[in-house]
């Protein structure tokens, strides 16, 4: 493990993207290593970094120990597409990084399709409850490179991504939790085989003293579990075993199936750590939803309004849908590749479709002939048109603002979508 440790100590390393991930690499790397930056946008790494700028012309010519490639990019679609092929060995991540650094240190990660953050922040409140020493980083937007005065007592709570996952080289978690599996991120990926094994790679990399949590549906993870030689111990999570404890949540915001499932590997984990279920159940009634994340923004007796503008596949609404209503749902932007709507017809009058976004085309024909339907060219449209239907209706109506898919054609990121579509719904409730 010492070799190990060493490997990162005075060599040449090339950090390719420099937005959160690739500048934390930068600062952590640079006082044991020569390391070099490069983004398809050199004019947004600020000037003071210009010593340590490489330009395009130079990569070739040059030689380095380690790429550390940030997770947004995609090896094959990116400036430096064929230096980065011919190099594929030598591409590591921050999680790697961090490994490296700190072999030592306890890490629970959580990964899987929906849900990964509010699973990991529930979690992390519940380990603070029992009074651990624990950080959250990974995915939900703190990079892990950032922690500070921390220890071989510390417990690292990081939510992966498959991006993340699929560069990394090093990394192992003693605690892997993998979650509902759908068909994501597939323009990357190419298939849904594939995505699930970079997610199976958190089972493959773990020793004999780590443990796996999986959902018992999860037959193609199952199915790698089988054909390998799995050296961690596997625990599979049947959420059905822990309904009964569902009447001490009070919180609403459990309310939907894919909540109730992902909190049964938490009270899974929970048993295992010696976690006393009271305080899970604590933890779970005082959590605030995340931002953007199945948030409930607005609620009175005939209408309720939730933001889930972090919902970036159909997969990830579908079970909203199935859990309310007089459904108003506001759908729309950058659809994924191979994405379906597997969601039984029983559903289909429930809810009305308000499209908007690049590919409307994708949705309207997605939807026609299950689900009525009026398209827009903007989100603040669409709304508009929500709120003209509203009065015609005089039951408890659900406004359901979860887009099925990604921001970038209107929008810098889903945060900057969900903020806007808050924004917006004030003006129309007031």
């Amino acid at each position: 493990m010492d070799d190990l440790q060493n490997l990162l100590f005075k060599k040449k390393i090339l950090i390719y993207g420099f937005g959160k991930s690739g500048h934390a690499c930068f600062k952590f790397l640079k006082k044991k290593s020569i390391c070099k930056v490069f983004d398809d946008k050199l004019n947004k790494i600020p000037k003071k970094y210009k010593n340590n700028i490489i330009n395009y012309s130079h990569i070739n010519k040059s030689f380095f120990d380690f790429i550390v490639l940030s997770p947004g990019i995609d090896l094959k679609k990116c400036k430096i597409s064929n230096y980065l092929i011919k190099n594929r060995n030598k591409i590591i991540s921050e999680l790697d990084i961090f490994q490296l650094s700190y072999p030592n240190i306890k890490k629970i990660t959580i990964t899987g399709t929906n849900g990964k953050s509010t699973t990991s922040k529930l979690l992390f409140d519940i380990l603070k409850k029992d009074k651990k020493d624990v950080r959250l980083t990974g995915n939900i937007g703190f990079p892990i490179l950032e922690e500070k005065n921390f220890n071989n007592n510390t417990i690292f709570i990081i939510e992966a991504s498959s991006y993340q996952l699929e560069y990394s080289q090093f990394f192992k978690s003693n605690y892997s939790l993998i979650l509902n599996l759908h068909p994501d991120h597939l323009e990357r990926h190419g298939n849904f085989k594939n995505y699930a094994k970079v997610k199976f790679k958190l089972i493959k990399t773990q020793s004999k003293m780590d443990y796996a949590f999986v959902d018992n549906k999860n037959k193609i993870i199952n199915q790698l579990i089988k054909k390998n030689k799995i050296k961690s111990k596997v625990i599979i999570v049947n959420y059905k075993k822990y309904l009964n404890y569902l009447k001490f949540i009070k919180n609403s915001y459990f309310n939907n199936l894919i909540n109730i499932q992902n909190l049964s590997f938490i009270l899974a984990l929970s048993k295992l750590l010696k976690i006393k279920f009271e305080k899970v159940f604590q933890a779970t009634n005082r959590f605030k939803e995340l931002n953007y994340r199945q948030q409930i923004i607005y609620d009175t007796k005939n209408l309720k309004v939730i933001n889930d503008s972090k919902s970036t596949s159909l997969s990830s609404t579908k079970i909203l849908l199935e859990s309310f209503e007089n459904i108003y749902w506001i759908v729309g932007g950058l659809a994924k590749k191979g994405d379906k709507l597997n969601l039984k017809k029983k559903y289909f009058k429930k809810i009305k479709a308000y499209i908007y976004g690049k590919d409307y085309n994708f949705f309207s024909k997605l939807l026609s002939k299950k689900i009525p339907f009026k398209v827009s060219k903007t989100l603040y449209a669409s709304l508009k048109l929500v709120f003209e239907d509203l009065s015609k209706n005089n039951n408890k109506k659900i406004i359901l603002f979860s887009p099925s898919a990604a921001s970038f054609d209107q929008f810098k990121n889903f945060e900057q979508r969900g903020f806007y579509f808050n924004k917006i719904i004030k003006k129309y409730i007031n």
